[in-house]
């Protein structure tokens, strides 16, 4: 069983890959910040406590005060001075045994300075540590002091509250997580309006829509009898279907077509006329390299701009073939129209002589019905077994009696169903071209007369048509079954060149013997494979 996979629309992929890289983005870019403003932090708080510590170290007042221990007062009242100022966490001087002699909490003083990072500042470096000590953490920068001759009476440290440089971080990076999540809403709308214009684009269709479509296009355009070519509005060809590519190759054009231009490929076509005006051309006829084709050809319009044109044709000699199939049918129907209308008269007449009582003359006439039936319909009906073969002839005598002409059908052995549907349409396009053309041509002789011979023997079919026409010239002969020439006029000339291609597709021969004003004969032979019988 096929898993029926989950598929999420495009706004929320775009939506969702947007947001996760801005959100990645922003979260290395914190990361990377917070680390910076941390350290810059950090490092301003040490280099602020510092030189305060180094302001303090040369203070006269407190080296004044050292040497004179009534003096000491002095330098707590500094001290606190300017820890208020500086909105230091304490600021604490000692002698060289460690004794404070400044604190923010007056009972320390005179005891040993606590933390036992004091001793390299007593022995005259000048640094910066963290400790905790009476009033807890601190990051702690120690300068030693020096009187005036150079000898160390002392050291100096003051003390900034870790919470405090905790507390700024923290500011710090809220601000920064501000400005991430306001980067990320941004991120977010940014992320659906892009997605609401992708779709608009797309017409609101989702991505597996659109594979859907396309490969229901694909399908289509391939599998369809038309010739399809696009092109966009460079005028450079951008599609070309099998049938058209088929057509293409039968003009002698095999090279890849897309991607050139259309008027390098096809000389003599009109797309960039369509492109220019906008109009449609419909049922147009182009010929290239000697293949005629009938062409539809229409703009391609988004939001009211042409961007590329659309042809579809055919050779015409297939859309000539079809027409004439149903030419054929409506023959076929014409004939059935005609044989009722005959079927009628001849009612009317037995109405007639029955409702007058002319019964010997009413029993002469059914009679010679039925006689005429067992001889033309009766025959055929007897020997022909394909229905629509023997329905056509039985059609094309009562057309031949319109015409005023005398038309016998011979069927002198039985001919079977053929094994090949198809091949009893190609009898009928052969018999049917060939007919119509006898009678037509017969239509300004006195003597009418047309026979049709039918023989089948050895998977053999052989078809005699003979006429007492006028005959076929000499000069003419050889070109009447040519596609499309006819010496009656325009659009012509294609029943006989019908027949030579039926003809061809059964595998079989035609033999034309035709004298001026003594008639046509025309033999054909054809390999007749026979329909095996069902047996029960």
């Amino acid at each position: 069983m096929k898993t029926k996979h989950f598929k999420f629309k495009l706004s929320t992929v775009i939506i969702f890959y947007v947001c996760l890289v801005v959100l990645v983005s922003l979260m290395i870019t914190d990361l990377l910040i917070s680390n910076t403003v941390s350290e810059n932090i950090r490092i301003h708080q040490e280099e602020k406590a510092r030189m305060i510590s180094r302001s303090i170290a040369t203070s006269t007042i407190i080296i004044e005060a050292l040497k004179d221990e009534q003096k000491t007062k002095e330098i707590q009242e500094h001290t606190l001075e300017i820890q208020s100022a500086t909105d230091m966490m304490f600021i604490v001087v000692m002698d060289m045994k460690g004794i404070r002699k400044s604190h923010p909490n007056p009972e320390q003083i005179g005891k040993h300075f606590v933390g036992g990072d004091e001793k390299k500042a007593l022995n005259g470096e000048e640094y910066v540590s963290s400790s905790r000590g009476t009033l807890g953490e601190s990051l702690r920068a120690f300068t030693p002091i020096y009187n005036v001759v150079g000898e160390q009476i002392g050291a100096v440290a003051v003390g900034i509250s870790l919470e405090s440089v905790e507390a700024a971080l923290g500011k710090s990076h809220r601000s920064i997580l501000t400005v991430t999540v306001l980067g990320l809403l941004v991120g977010i709308i940014g992320a659906v309006l892009l997605a609401r214009y992708i779709k608009r684009i797309l017409f609101g269709l989702e991505p597996f829509a659109i594979a859907k479509i396309f490969e229901e296009r694909s399908t289509m355009l391939q599998s369809t009898h038309e010739g399809i070519i696009a092109v966009d509005h460079e005028q450079t060809i951008t599609l070309v279907n099998q049938s058209a590519r088929q057509i293409f190759q039968r003009a002698g054009l095999f090279q890849e077509p897309i991607g050139m231009k259309i008027h390098d490929y096809l000389s003599t076509t009109r797309l960039d006329q369509v492109l220019e005006t906008g109009h449609s051309e419909l049922d147009e006829e182009q010929i290239i390299n000697g293949v005629s084709i009938l062409v539809n050809r229409v703009p391609l319009v988004v939001n009211g701009e042409v961007v590329g044109a659309i042809s579809t044709f055919r050779d015409k000699t297939d859309v000539k073939q079809m027409a004439e199939q149903l030419t054929g049918v409506k023959n076929y129907a014409d004939a059935l129209r005609a044989q009722s209308h005959e079927f009628m008269n001849r009612l009317h007449v037995i109405l007639g002589m029955a409702q007058m009582k002319y019964y010997d003359e009413l029993t002469d006439f059914i009679r010679t019905l039925v006689g005429h039936y067992n001889q033309e319909l009766g025959n055929i009906a007897q020997h022909i077994k394909d229905p629509a073969l023997a329905g056509f002839l039985m059609g094309k005598l009562s057309y031949a009696r319109e015409e005023n002409v005398e038309f016998i059908i011979e069927v002198n052995t039985v001919i079977p169903e053929p094994a090949n549907p198809k091949s009893a349409h190609e009898l009928i396009t052969i018999l049917g071209n060939l007919i119509d053309n006898a009678i037509e041509a017969m239509a300004d002789s006195i003597d009418k007369t047309l026979e049709v011979v039918l023989n089948f023997s050895d998977e053999v079919l052989t078809m005699d048509v003979l006429d007492s026409g006028p005959g076929i010239p000499d000069e003419i002969q050889k070109r009447v079954f040519e596609k499309g020439y006819s010496t009656k006029g325009d659009n012509r000339g294609y029943g006989l060149y019908l027949v030579t291609k039926s003809i061809e597709n059964l595998g079989g021969e035609m033999i034309v013997d035709s004298r001026s004003l003594l008639g046509t004969e025309i033999h054909i032979r054809i390999p007749y494979g026979v329909k095996e019988a069902k047996h029960d």
